[in-house]
């Protein structure tokens, strides 16, 4: 597959993502998708800082604990490559209540704007179908996305969408850095008080 360039802004793809995401709880990948998803910061938010291609398998971990909850993994390209082991290991669980979505923008934007695989072809979405994901998709326009979006949060999955997006970068600030206090928030609102007793 050819790589597939896209004039959709990461901004307004999150905020499409997100505007109506209910009691659903997201993790984040390292970088450009923390930032993203912190301009709409919700307590139900993990924001994965560090630990770069974990994030799909945290969120696998966050639908097995939380079987009642659409969990749904925002991260990017560089870092989905990165793990692209975990895909397997989410097609092979069936897990029901898990969207990965990746903000494509075929380039590792936190280390200098290096052209990623996608640049190259790989078709991380066809990687998910091969992996046994329930359904997969790439999109590259905001009616497109639009289109996806009540199946991120309604569809029995594992749901996979390769969002591709334009490389606009935006400065990069957010309140939440400290990763304790974002584990204890995400905990005490998933959990309630007890989750510190």
């Amino acid at each position: 597959m050819a790589n597939q360039k896209s004039n959709l802004d990461r901004r307004v793809a999150v905020k499409s993502i997100l505007t109506n995401r209910g009691d659903a709880l997201v993790v984040t990948g390292l970088g450009s998708s923390s930032y993203d998803v912190g301009t709409m910061d919700h307590p139900n938010t993990y924001y994965l800082w560090g630990g770069m291609g974990g994030a799909a398998m945290i969120g696998l971990g966050l639908a097995i604990a939380q079987p009642k909850r659409r969990v749904l993994v925002i991260t990017g390209d560089g870092e989905m490559l990165m793990g692209l082991g975990s895909l397997a290991t989410i097609g092979a669980e069936k897990i029901r209540n898990l969207s990965i979505i990746v903000l494509d923008n075929e380039l590792y934007s936190e280390t200098g704007m290096q052209p990623t695989h996608t640049s190259r072809g790989v078709n991380l979405a066809g990687i998910a179908s091969a992996a046994g994901f329930a359904a997969t998709d790439t999109v590259t326009s905001l009616p497109a996305l639009k289109t996806w979006i009540p199946k991120l949060y309604n569809t029995p999955g594992p749901l996979f969408l390769d969002v591709k997006v334009n490389a606009n970068r935006y400065p990069l600030s957010i309140r939440l850095r400290d990763g304790a206090h974002i584990k204890n928030r995400f905990r005490e609102s998933l959990l309630g008080a007890k989750a510190f007793d």
